[in-house]
């Protein structure tokens, strides 16, 4: 059976009216208005693909399902070119060869798409280098379609600016996903590696849409057990359905694997046999996955071993593993999140200790992953000092996309404008310009070997993500990873908005402007001014500012707000931590004054008394209530916006974001009481004229618990 055919067969088989569940994600493919469909039928009558292939299979199903269902015509397939054909194939391919296009600087993964005439007739031309190049662009061709713009005249040549553009999973064996709010891991190991169903396959399709090359099958926290050979021929399963679409399978390796799994007694890095067992391990993982990405890897942070047991340094470790896999052209994904409870110092200054003084001295195929800022995927944080710091190593920035401390899957919080607000951050090192995006993407520092990775919230349940809008925080990951420098939030929301939602201008412009506010509303009634990590401890759900009971010190919101009869926040100038000295010299000049510190990372930064005078010329404690307030009032907002566009949502997908809204604005109003109502105690003072008063005592909201929210 053709390509063709099999889809063909799909389509008819989907005519039926499907409730708009979300499992379609961006890639609905409804129709567009009669206007656009007719305006772009002449380019779009039929395929003519010059290559074959798994991959340039999927290609031309996917243009053919895009096409049919958006323009409502299925376009014959033919390698003939015809006016009105979409031509698409490699550079290799004489056809497209003779066309002289500029594919050179496009490198293995970028596209052009173009406009040409060939035997006098109109035709659109989707070329690259490869075959994945193919699928990004034909993603491409039906995204400007799916958002109302043109296809006559075209001209677009795009290609990635970051290698590794990966999803991090941090699914464990049995299913459970740490951290993850949309049901169970959508990995069923228990069946694998002889089941591997057509949710797999949409993962992949889904993924590359978006530009995604890579993910990390399982968690950070991990297990040996994925190491082990039953394992390795599951991961296989996976990757074999994956390659396809342009997506290695990467593994988070324990470091004490050769122990657990390998009968040594040590898994020091500079024993011999333990480097001997880590390269007849990749040896085992290449021979199954010939394409295998390589080692995500969280050694010596939170109770996870690590090359510092045996006094070795977090470069000696990645090493080791990079050894091993780099004769298969693998890398080592090395993360930065550590800390250690026998380190008094701040949080925030401790992985910028243990790895600037290692810069320059990691394998080339090692890749440093840092957390976007110095603390945990807070609210709102600086970026993280390393990004300034190592220009000899090549740093990978890593973003949860999955909600930890936002609210989980019920908070509206699209995260775009977090991700920009991280990368457009400048260094100052070496001067004006070094923005993070910039040492992300190499072109700083000259590094050829970049990644951006995303902290997955993909589950079992049907819409993928726990909420409907949460999916945008994937879509804009994927985006942004394509090009961290170039990429903004809005037109990407507006884009996403577009393809899942609705064409109508207002209705865009409405839910638009709901996703760009929506971030700003968590942090004012969770972390305002600059406070951080005030979350309820273990599930972190909800508020927990009085929490300081706990073994470990910076497990404790009390040790970052530091709130008490005097004043609060967090000294990190030369008068407390002097983390600020991490930074470039102009940064902390800037930021060693309250006065010239920005409001929104006041506390992150300042110890100041309550009664310190803010730009609104009301006293910091009235701003801190105002500022609680004002989330509370803007999520009451996004509930009107969205009631206004019931007549342009689809009734399943309207009902269910209502109820999360309705959700949100509970909780945004808990959040508020609980935190005026315990700043107000513990610094004994009332209330500011004319506010309404929390709707209980302090000690209602202390005794509130839950052992059993999600991703705990």
């Amino acid at each position: 059976m053709s390509c063709l055919l099999a889809w063909t067969l799909v389509l008819c088989a989907s005519t039926t009216v499907r409730a708009e569940d979300g499992y379609d994600l961006w890639l609905r493919y409804r129709p567009v208005p009669a206007e656009q469909a007719a305006a772009a039928q002449p380019h779009t009558l039929s395929l003519a693909p010059q290559a074959g292939g798994p991959t340039v299979d999927i290609v031309t199903a996917e243009l053919a399902r895009g096409i049919e269902g958006l323009l409502g015509q299925l376009p014959a397939v033919t390698p003939r070119i015809r006016p009105g054909a979409i031509v698409y194939g490699t550079a290799s391919n004489p056809i497209i060869a003779a066309l002289d296009l500029p594919l050179s600087d496009l490198g293995r993964e970028g596209y052009l798409i173009r406009s040409v005439t060939i035997d006098g007739g109109a035709t659109t031309v989707i070329a690259a280098n490869t075959d994945v190049g193919l699928l990004y662009g034909a993603f491409a061709f039906l995204r400007q379609i799916q958002t109302g713009g043109s296809v006559a005249d075209l001209d677009i040549a795009s290609s990635p600016k970051v290698a590794l553009r990966v999803l991090n999973h941090w699914d464990n064996l049995d299913r459970h996903v740490e951290r993850g709010y949309s049901g169970q891991s959508i990995w069923d190991w228990h069946r694998l590696p002889d089941y591997t169903p057509v949710l797999y396959t949409d993962y992949a399709r889904a993924n590359a849409s978006i530009g995604i090359n890579g993910t990390v099958l399982n968690n950070v926290n991990a297990s040996a057990t994925s190491l082990t050979t039953p394992y390795i021929e599951k991961a296989a399963a996976l990757a074999d359905v994956f390659r396809p679409y342009g997506i290695k399978v990467y593994l988070s390796a324990r470091f004490s694997a050769p122990i657990e799994i390998g009968g040594l007694t040590t898994a020091d890095p500079l024993d011999p046999r333990v480097q001997a067992w880590w390269r007849a391990k990749a040896d085992e993982i290449y021979a199954a996955i010939p394409d295998f990405g390589g080692f995500l890897v969280k050694a010596n942070s939170e109770g996870q071993p690590g090359p510092q047991d045996y006094h070795r340094t977090h470069a000696e470790g990645a090493n080791l593993l990079a050894d091993a896999v780099a004769p298969h052209g693998g890398v080592v994904m090395w993360r930065a999140f550590v800390y250690s409870e026998e380190n008094p110092d701040d949080r925030a200054k401790q992985a910028y200790a243990d790895f600037t003084p290692l810069d320059g001295r990691f394998r080339d195929n090692v890749i440093v992953q840092v957390k976007n800022g110095a603390i945990d995927f807070q609210p709102r944080e600086p970026f993280h000092p390393m990004f300034g710091a190592m220009p000899k190593t090549p740093l990978m920035i890593e973003f949860q996309i999955t909600k930890e401390y936002l609210g989980f899957a019920t908070h509206l919080a699209y995260l775009g404008t977090l991700y920009e607000e991280a990368l457009q951050s400048d260094t100052r090192r070496p001067g004006p310009g070094a923005t993070v995006a910039r040492v992300v993407d190499g072109s700083i520092d000259g590094h050829a070997l970049t990644g951006m990775a995303g902290v997955a919230n993909i589950g079992s349940d049907r819409n993928w993500s726990g909420s409907h809008f949460d999916q945008a925080n994937w879509y804009v990951f994927g985006r942004m990873a394509w090009d961290p420098e170039a990429a903004r939030a809005r037109p990407i929301a507006e884009e996403w908005a577009r393809m899942t939602f609705t064409n109508e201008a207002q209705a865009v412009g409405s839910i638009v402007e709901m996703m760009m506010a929506s971030r700003e509303a968590v942090v004012d009634y969770m972390t305002p001014l600059g406070l951080h990590h005030v979350m309820a401890t273990g599930p972190h759900y909800g508020p927990g500012p009085w929490v300081a009971d706990l073994a470990r010190p910076e497990w404790n919101p009390v040790y970052y707000h530091q709130a008490g009869p005097t004043g609060i926040g967090f000294d990190r100038t030369a008068t407390g931590s002097n983390a600020i000295a991490q930074y470039a010299p102009a940064l902390a000049a800037r930021w060693a004054d309250p006065a010239t510190t920005p409001q929104t990372e006041l506390l992150w930064f300042h110890h100041l008394s309550w009664d310190y005078r803010m730009p609104s010329g009301r006293p910091l404690w009235s701003e801190l209530v105002h500022t609680y307030d004002r989330g509370v009032a803007s999520v009451a907002q996004m509930q009107r916006t969205w009631s206004a566009l019931e007549p342009e949502i689809d009734s399943q997908r309207f009902e269910e974001v209502s109820t999360f809204l309705a959700i949100q604005q509970n909780e945004a109003q808990w959040w508020r009481d609980a935190s005026i109502a315990y700043f107000s105690d513990v610094s004994a003072r009332p209330l500011p004229a004319g506010v309404t008063p929390p709707a209980h005592p302090l000690a209602y909201y202390k005794a509130l618990s839950f052992p059993f929210a999600p991703g705990n």
